[in-house]
């Protein structure tokens, strides 16, 4: 059996530190019901001396959590602090102060102006005040990835002594390198007496893009916690992203000797409440819960995809919530992705049918950052009323605007193939475009009905057009077209409802 992983939370603490994403009682409950669905370990509920809201959510969190995970509250090394957070949690079944102190020569010499000594002699008397209130402790070592490392040994064996259950090794600014935080894992493992009794945490930030490598490195190095967030939300670049790291030990559990027993499907469903309370937005090719984690774009990705999906895809999406691996039509895309749409939407097509579809396709597509759904049909419907025309749209030019005249010129294929141009002006450019179509067609008739409306989302979004017209005998006949053009749009709507006028007649 691989080693149990605890995944400890900080959402609702140091994720709260990302600029911008503070949160009340009330949403810190809601994401803390939701860290219970996914069923992490201990979730880190706030700070509580910092302020009366967070020493609230503290509160409520504990009564919410029950059995189910353990609660923690941070504090600095001062008796205050530790005794506030321990009656935050006094209505908690698991309650764990977290408590430290920086142990860096930038901490000790710029921040905290202490020595060594005085370090050490703060560490153990907050972990042993801590004690008096709760049995499981919690020693932060802030800043440990530029620590010395015997001076880091030093601190870490004097409050395992004191009586720490946990030992959390921080890379507080990202700045370690993935083999040194590992080997400075070991150097602890290796060096501190007792050590294999409590547990070792990492807790590590994201500045240089590698807080879940450096993660994985110290579980590889005998840690057994992870301090992570949602979305890797956090102060600067932010922290581990849970995520990334759960789903890194579920594909590499056997190599690291590690499992979690977190809930992975509920990840998705994490990503977008914290992204909507917090209104920190989730980047698309954002690892596992981005947009983009299991969209393929690229012909040669696609057809793999359909082939076989893990051909391109590690990860099940749906062991993540995120539904199913998404096709993207692009310019990119090849036939295969196209036909396997195109079958998801009903329609069978093949050989030069579907050459012909494609190369509409390609049209539409390089006109658009992506073809939707809704474009597809679009197209299929163009094609079969292409196919039963008498008339075929071959060119439409419209000039207009304040204080020209409105004009139009078309050019229309006939039933014996023969092409005309005319030229009409009219009120706008569509009535334009109509005077001309019927110059050509010579069909009598009246516009009863124009609609438009866009098919798709976004800018570059297809437009259709619906209209109705009605014969001399009252008969009315509707007639539809779509194009990125509203005016070409226009002109095949009211072309496909003369065809179909005319074919009645005959």
């Amino acid at each position: 059996m691989t080693r149990k992983i605890d995944i400890f939370d900080t959402t609702l603490r140091d994720g709260e530190q990302s600029p911008g994403a503070s949160m009340n009682t009330e949403e810190k409950l809601v994401i803390a019901r939701q860290l219970l669905r996914l069923g992490v370990d201990v979730i880190e509920a706030g700070f509580p001396i910092s302020s009366p809201g967070d020493f609230e959510s503290v509160r409520r969190i504990s009564e919410l959590a029950g059995d189910n995970a353990v609660v923690c509250a941070l504090t600095r090394a001062v008796d205050k602090d530790i005794e506030v957070a321990a009656d935050a949690l006094r209505y908690a079944k698991r309650p764990r102060i977290h408590t430290g102190i920086g142990v860096s020569p930038s901490h000790l010499r710029d921040k905290l102006r202490i020595d060594e000594d005085t370090c050490v002699e703060r560490a153990v008397h907050a972990v042993s005040f801590a004690k008096t209130f709760v049995d499981d402790v919690q020693f932060y070592a802030e800043d440990a990835g530029r620590s010395d490392y015997d001076f880091l040994v030093r601190v870490i064996q004097a409050v395992v002594d004191a009586g720490a259950t946990v030992v959390n090794i921080p890379d507080t600014t990202g700045y370690s390198l993935p083999e040194e935080f590992g080997a400075r894992i070991a150097y602890l493992m290796d060096n501190v007496r007792g050590i294999e009794d409590v547990t070792v945490a990492v807790h590590c930030h994201n500045d240089l893009g590698m807080a879940t490598a450096l993660a994985m490195a110290g579980v590889r190095c005998g840690a057994r916690q992870i301090e992570c967030t949602i979305n890797g939300l956090g102060e600067r670049a932010g922290n581990t992203a849970m995520e990334e790291v759960v789903m890194a030990i579920a594909m590499h559990g056997p190599e690291l000797d590690a499992h979690t027993d977190v809930n992975t499907r509920e990840f998705t469903k994490a990503s977008r409440l914290v992204s909507s309370i917090t209104g920190m937005n989730v980047q698309a090719n954002k690892a596992i819960v981005g947009a983009n984690a299991f969209a393929h774009s690229s012909g040669i990705h696609q057809d793999g995809v359909l082939k076989k999906r893990d051909t391109y895809e590690i990860i099940d999406p749906a062991d993540v919530g995120a539904g199913e691996s998404q096709i993207v039509l692009t310019a990119r895309s090849g036939h295969a992705a196209l036909r396997h749409r195109l079958e998801e939407l009903g329609y069978e097509l093949e050989g030069e049918e579907l050459d012909r579809i494609y190369e509409a396709f390609l049209e539409l597509a390089d006109k658009k950052k992506e073809v939707y759904d809704e474009d597809l049909e679009s197209l299929v419907n163009e094609r079969d009323r292409e196919q039963t025309a008498l008339y075929s749209l071959e060119g439409v030019q419209v000039s207009c605007g304040f204080p020209l005249k409105p004009t139009a010129t078309v050019t229309l294929r006939g039933p014996e193939g023969d092409l005309s141009t005319v030229c009409e002006w009219g009120t706008g450019p569509v009535d334009a475009v109509y005077k001309a179509i019927d110059k050509v067609v010579q069909v009598r008739c009246d516009l009863s009905e124009f609609a438009v409306q866009s098919v798709t989302r976004g800018i570059d979004a297809l437009g259709e057009v619906t209209v109705r017209v009605k014969a001399g005998g009252g008969e009315v006949f509707t007639g539809r077209g779509a194009d990125g053009d509203i005016i070409v749009s226009s002109a095949k709507a009211y072309l496909n409802a003369l065809n179909r006028l005319l074919t009645t007649a005959r």
